[in-house]
């Protein structure tokens, strides 16, 4: 099996970056970053609470009447 070397590499980046533009880049890779840390965490059985949701849920609610 052949290895990948930093020329597949930039390749592979160069087509990501032509497919999915450069606006949605960084997001596509947060998201890969996340699930990646979330298997891991899965595997090693490790579990941290969920700091984004309890962020949102202690926004205030503000009514306009």
């Amino acid at each position: 099996m052949p290895s990948i070397g930093p020329m597949e590499l930039i390749i592979v980046l160069v087509i990501a970056l032509v497919v999915l533009g450069p606006k949605k880049l960084p997001e596509v890779g947060r998201s890969v970053g996340k699930g990646m840390r979330e298997f891991k965490d899965s595997i090693s059985g490790e579990s941290k609470p969920d700091v984004a949701a309890v962020e949102i849920d202690e926004k205030p609610v503000i009514k306009t009447d």
